[in-house]
């Protein structure tokens, strides 16, 4: 029981720069998500709410351009307009300063909904103000994608306003429950809401759920006085910041710390925490290390390694991943791995470790839209069917709708993955201290790792057992620090005789290897 526990152990940490804050997601201490939210003022994020103008109407799409305030014109289809869309734009033109907005909000009928198959000509026109949500954020030369169906997401519940109907999640299986749920909802939900009930809310009581009714109603409810003011493009209101966004979706049992080196940020952490799961309070904690936090739990180096163009992922095997404006494309390479006898069942490990590698690497880059993975060439069906069988089971606890297709004859498989957001780019190359900033070299953070696979293809693809390896004498000095150090623990890992010798020529990160003879291995 305590392995299982282990296995799904989950680690949150906060690093809180001057301009942004990183949350990094780790799963057994592995980072999985990499999140970053940006102080510089005005930015779109899904989930924001606005009140905008209809700049233009597209008829030939059946949709219009919306403007919220963005250089890039938001866009919203007639099909994501909402059932329920005449009764919010009754609402937003009938608000007025001196209106009692509860009355009229709970007066107006929801009875006329818009037809499913209908012409937005005929429902939007040009200069109308309208309520939106973000949907998806603006990506590439594409404005943010919207919807006319507001809803505000809680722990528990997420409140729709102008929807008179309660539905339970698909994940809740218990009759009674879903049944006890939607009788609770039914008696405290006033009138012209509806409401959705989370798979978090099962077997919570009545006083927790009425209180995250009254908060979303709250909300919803302080936009108001603005839009009564001033029928003009502005944020309504906003989602939770994207630290407490990640916690309210992802917090649960199996989650071990939550690591913040700000104290406000941990404060408000903590409280949120606090609010929507009480006996989980205390795994929160202030970071007071003098070294970056990041650097203390070994997330720069799984940043630095896991960011490149060229992903390693084990025995020497390594992805390469392009980005394109259409598509990722991900290609596996056994590279330096020793070659099985039989080339098959090779070709199905190196498949096996790849897998788990991009499943990885969708959620930490948040890769979105079509994805292509080009797998070593398998012949055996069946070792295709289960690399199919592993990669939808990898994928099962990813929060971002996806779909994947069998590998096809060309050992292609394809996959799409909800696109909210653009993919998170992160720069891993350094200026060259060689070439005075002409070129790039890897991150030294990784250095070492680099180093080592090398050494393992030089002793276990080229049989060389005597080795003698040149640095800079910085690098030799952190290879040979110690008793138990770097250059023994290789020795002993690949039984090998290694030598490393001091050159104070070479640059910081170069280096060379020679044969016991002293000729230069290519």
């Amino acid at each position: 029981m305590e392995k299982e526990e282990k296995a799904n152990e989950k680690d949150l940490v906060i690093d809180v720069g001057a301009n942004d804050v990183t949350i990094a997601l780790l799963e057994n201490h592995r980072l999985v998500e990499l999140n970053k939210e940006q102080h510089d003022g005005r930015r779109y994020s899904v989930g924001d709410v606005y009140l905008g103008r209809v700049k233009k109407l597209l008829p030939s799409l059946n949709a219009a351009f919306v403007d919220i305030g963005d250089e890039k014109e938001a866009f919203v289809h007639y099909l994501d307009l909402g059932l329920n869309f005449r009764a919010f734009d009754r609402f937003v033109k009938g608000l007025t300063p001196n209106c009692d907005a509860k009355r009229l909000f709970s007066t107006i009928s929801i009875k006329d909904p818009l037809e499913k198959v209908g012409k937005i000509e005929n429902v939007l026109e040009q200069g109308q103000m309208i309520p939106v949500q973000i949907v998806k954020e603006p990506i590439s030369t594409k404005g943010s994608r919207l919807t006319a169906e507001i809803s505000l997401a809680g722990r528990n519940l997420v409140l729709l306003p102008f929807a008179e109907k309660v539905s339970v999640s698909q994940k809740i299986s218990s009759k009674e429950e879903k049944r006890r749920l939607e009788n609770l909802m039914d008696s405290i939900l006033p009138k012209n809401y509806g409401v959705i009930i989370r798979t978090a809310a099962e077997g919570k009581n009545a006083a927790i759920l009425d209180a995250e009714l009254a908060s979303l109603i709250k909300k919803w409810e302080g936009c108001w006085k603005n839009i009564a003011k001033s029928k003009s493009i502005q944020l309504l209101f906003t989602e939770y910041s994207k630290t407490t966004t990640i916690l309210r979706d992802l917090l649960n049992d199996s989650f071990s710390s939550i690591d913040v080196n700000d104290e406000n940020v941990f404060e408000e952490v903590r409280s949120y925490i606090a609010t929507i799961a009480p006996e989980q309070e205390k795994i929160v904690k202030l970071y007071k290390g003098g070294q970056p936090i990041f650097d203390h739990f070994d997330i720069t180096r799984q940043i630095k390694s896991s960011f490149g163009k060229v992903v390693p992922i084990r025995q020497g095997a390594y992805l390469v991943i392009e980005h394109t404006e259409a598509m990722h494309v991900i290609d596996v390479n056994s590279g330096t791995r020793s070659k099985n006898k039989q080339q098959e069942q090779n070709a199905f490990d190196v498949n096996t470790y790849a897998a788990d590698e991009i499943a990885r690497q969708l959620r930490l880059r948040d890769m979105g839209g079509i994805v292509i993975v080009d797998f070593i060439d398998m012949d055996n069906n069946e070792h295709k069917n289960m690399l199919f069988k592993h990669m939808q089971t990898l994928l099962a606890n990813d929060r971002a709708k996806h779909n994947i297709l069998p590998l096809t004859k060309f050992g292609l498989m394809q996959i799409t993955r909800q696109r909210v957001r653009p993919a998170i780019e992160i720069n891993t190359t350094e200026v060259c201290p060689a070439c005075k900033g002409t070129g790039k070299i890897s991150s030294t953070i990784v250095l070492d790792e680099s180093i080592e696979r090398q050494l393992a293809y030089y002793v276990q693809e080229r049989g060389v057992r005597k080795l003698n390896l040149k640095v800079n004498p910085v690098l030799e000095a952190y290879l040979t620090k110690g008793f138990f150090n770097i250059r023994r623990k290789w020795m002993k890992k690949y039984r090998c005789d290694l030598t490393i010798t001091p050159v104070s020529e070479f640059y910081i990160t170069q280096a060379e290897w020679f044969d016991a003879k002293g000729e230069k291995l290519d």
